[in-house]
Parts: C-alpha cells; structure tokens; sequence
C-alpha cells in the first residue's frame, strides 16, 4: 500500500499531451483560503483567448481520460497566467483530486471558453451590480480587472455572500491592492464598491445576511444610498448557487430586466454552467 499523497501520484504521473480541445498547462501555485476553498494559477498557452467573465473547462486526467468541470477565469484577459478559485468536494469527481494539485503538476484547459458573463451581452447602462454566491466570485474578478468595465459604466457593485468570512476570498486584494493598482487604482476607487455579506459569522467588517434578502428587504439599496433597481440604467451579472440564481432571475425579472445573449443583448445576464464543480 502506498503511502504517497494523492499529488504525489499525480506530479508522478506521465504528463498528458494536449488535444485538439485541450491545451495542458503547468501549475505554478495553489494558495489554500480554508478547508474547502483553494486558488490556483497555471501557465497560459498564448493562442488562448477569452472574454472577461468567460469560462473554460479544465481538469486532469483520471484513468487515462480527462476529468473536466467548467471554471471561470478569475484572471482578466491580458494576463499572462491563468487563476482558478475552487471548492473543495471530498468526494467530488474532480475536486477530490484537485485539491491535492501542486506547483509542477499538469492540468488541462480547453481551447474554447464560453460563458454568458461578458458586458458586450448587456445594453448600455450606468451601473453595474455584479451578484455573487461562493466561488461565484471568479468571473468578476476578471471583470472588475477589465478597464472596459469602468468606461462602460459609471457605478460597478460587486457583492459577494459566504458562510463566513474567512471564504470571502479575495477581499483584501478588492480593499487594498485593487485600488493601489497602477492602470485601474483611480477608475476603481472611484466606481467600485464592494459589499461582501456573511451569513453565519455574525458581526464584522462585513454586511449579514443573504444578499437577495437584503436586496428583497431594501438594505442593499439604503446601505447604498440609492434606489431600487431600475432597468432604464443598471445593468445585472448573476453567478452563484442555485438557489441564488432562481432568486436573483425572479428579482431581475419581477423589476423589469430582461435576460441578455451573445444575439441579443439585454438587462441582466446569469451564468448557469457551474452550479457544483
């Protein structure tokens, strides 16, 4: 019986090649958030193109055949790397495995990235909310990367509601660093609000509560210092669990935005691809 970890085995495995839908890149990071959340970051193929807000499938092969789950990109599209944020499913196919991922190891990217999460799929606006569950974060980190976003729009909201404050990943990045940044600091500074939510940590530098029932009960837009939703200017992104998805369309909708596409732009967009990973 072995006593090697399961990264062990698979830094040991032969590399994979790539496919005519598979680019394979090479880990160069994994940074552990808690004891079900993780980041990674990998190399990036210089023919791969993406949309801010798009996703790619990525994986590792498993038995000879590759393993792939959809992930947005949380990196923008001018990076020269790719970043990944990541649960941790002990018995999930592919994240039961991809927990265990370290510098070195292989990992595989498709060639097409998609995803309904692009500002081209909105009408022209004034704000932007960006609503968020989970890892439902990752595609809007890209976007608020994007300088296109704060040329676009006047305001930018970006929300994001965890359990508990420790898996708001990313907010010391969005408070500090993001508005420090030499080409988009001023813009995002200006526009950019940030409004992380906990739902069981209780009191802290954050806001409590469900972000749809704080936007159901009018705190998100007192806290905000504005009005309800109105689909004449802003404009809405939706990423997250199921049941904040089924929630935000019903509070889109019932305010009067209507559902954008790649062939006809609309009001408020919603990614469904990656409920669970």
């Amino acid at each position: 019986m072995s006593d090697r970890a399961p990264s062990d085995i698979l830094a040991a495995a032969a590399r994979p090649a790539p496919t005519s839908a598979l680019n394979v890149e090479t880990v160069l990071t994994v940074h552990h958030w808690t004891e079900t959340l993780f980041t990674l970051t990998t190399t990036r193929d210089p023919s791969f193109r993406f949309e801010n807000g798009q996703f790619a499938m990525i994986g590792i092969p498993v038995n000879g055949k590759p393993l792939l789950r959809a992930y947005s990109m949380v990196s923008a599209n001018y990076e020269d790397t790719l970043e990944f944020l990541s649960i941790k499913v002990p018995d999930g196919p592919l994240t039961s495995r991809l927990m265990h991922v370290r510098p070195g190891d292989a990992l595989y990217v498709g060639r097409k990235p998609t995803g309904t999460l692009v500002i081209d799929y909105l009408v022209p606006g004034r704000a932007l909310f960006l609503l968020s569950t989970g890892t439902g974060i990752a595609p809007f980190m890209s976007i608020i990367k994007d300088p296109a976003t704060y040329e676009r729009f006047d305001r930018v909201v970006l929300t994001h509601t965890c359990r508990f404050g420790r898996e708001l990943a990313y907010r010391d990045w969005i408070e500090k660093e993001l508005p420090a940044h030499e080409l988009l600091g001023e813009e995002a500074s200006a526009k950019l609000t940030y409004y992380p939510t906990v739902t069981r940590d209780g009191a802290g530098p954050w806001r409590e509560g469900r972000i749809t029932d704080l936007i159901t009960s009018g705190a998100f837009f007192d806290h905000l210092g504005r009005g309800p939703f109105d689909p004449a200017w802003d404009r809405i992104m939706i990423c997250g669990g199921p049941e904040m998805l089924v929630d935000c369309r019903r509070i889109a909708e019932e305010a009067g935005f209507d559902e954008g596409s790649s062939s006809k732009p609309g009001t408020y967009v919603i990614e469904k691809a990656f409920v669970e990973k």
